[in-house]
């Protein structure tokens, strides 16, 4: 069996409801695969590297394989969700932007005394990408005799936009009543470069904010970690050697003194820092997504550049320390 067909195979197993989930999302993300092939690799691909993640954590002692691999796993099925979410966004975004100019195009189309259908084809430019595909498809359909409301409406389901859903809602609803489609699509135009332009001004009021996020969890949050980490070590260390001088109990009048072995270990500080940093850079992504564009999901395109530069710095900052202070104090 070809490997293509092992994951088709897998991924038919899975439920129906998830099925046609993904199909959606792909439908929605211009990716044109199989949605029960692409299910079973992220299947096969997941329980793949989770098992190699287990082997690697067992045999660096960090943790048992059960406790390692369900969580990798879970982990590597949530990228690939996020991603295909991310497609979708971007073919969101790359047909709202070219909506304007393809609506202005089609009026001036049927301005210049063409039928609806040649207007339409001939707006179908290969700089608007997803949504050429569409205005050609609705041409075809028109001068198959089809219903220009209904092959207006098909496209909603290919293509996740509130802006182009209202946008053919209103020239359905014009074509119903009889009015004048080309002015129709050219006031469009005009609100829709609006919208975008009054966008584009609150996000610039607004990037202060996201500049203050992004400063605190890439760059602040790393140096206090560090400087953290280093001062525990120097403590924990100091602890050990004042220990070990002094006899196991002194009784000063009615008050003893015990000193007792100190259970930290600077791997634990390390490991709670990076899992203290890359929560924080996930739920700081997600802010900025909202505050920029409205919507969480566009916010984990920042996520790696958090992780990187918080996860970096704090390691940087570790050996700076440790480099520099850390031979004074014998650490």
């Amino acid at each position: 069996m070809a490997r293509a067909d092992i994951y088709e195979a897998i991924g038919k197993l899975m439920p129906r409801g998830l099925i046609k989930r993904l199909r959606k999302h792909l439908m929605y993300s211009n990716i044109r695969i199989d949605p029960n092939r692409f299910l079973g690799f992220m299947i096969v691909f997941g329980f793949l590297f989770s098992l190699i993640i287990g082997f690697i954590t067992h045999a660096t002692g960090v943790l048992p394989i059960y406790l390692a691999v369900i969580p990798s796993f879970l982990l590597i099925e949530g990228v690939f969700y996020v991603l295909l979410l991310m497609s979708v966004d971007s073919k969101t975004r790359f047909v709202e932007a070219a909506l304007p100019d393809a609506l202005q195009l089609m009026a001036s189309n049927i301005r210049a005394g063409l039928t609806t259908d040649k207007a339409l084809l001939l707006a179908a430019r290969p700089e608007f990408g997803p949504l050429a595909d569409e205005i050609r498809r609705i041409g075809r359909e028109l001068m198959a005799g089809k219903s220009f409301a209904y092959s207006l409406m098909k496209t909603t389901r290919r293509i996740k936009s509130d802006v182009l859903a209202k946008t053919i809602d209103l020239v359905v609803n014009s074509i119903k009543s009889g009015g004048k489609l080309a002015d129709l699509l050219d006031q469009i135009s005009a609100d829709i470069r609006d919208q975008q332009t009054i966008k584009k001004e609150i996000q610039a009021s607004v990037l202060m904010y996201v500049l203050f996020i992004f400063i605190a969890i890439a760059f602040g949050a790393p140096l206090l970690f560090a400087m953290s980490s280093f001062l525990v070590k120097m403590l924990v260390q100091n602890m050990a050697v004042i220990g070990a001088e002094m006899p196991e109990s002194l009784d000063v009048g009615d008050m003893p003194i015990s000193m007792a072995s100190v259970q930290i270990t600077t791997g634990f500080i390390q490991m709670f820092a990076i899992i203290s940093l890359s929560i924080s850079s996930l739920f700081g992504s997600v802010i900025i997504g909202l505050i920029l564009k409205g919507n969480e999901r566009a916010g984990f395109s920042y996520l790696p550049i958090l992780l990187i530069l918080s996860i970096g710095l704090f390691f940087l900052g570790s050996y700076v320390l440790d480099t520099m202070l850390g031979g004074m104090m014998e650490i």
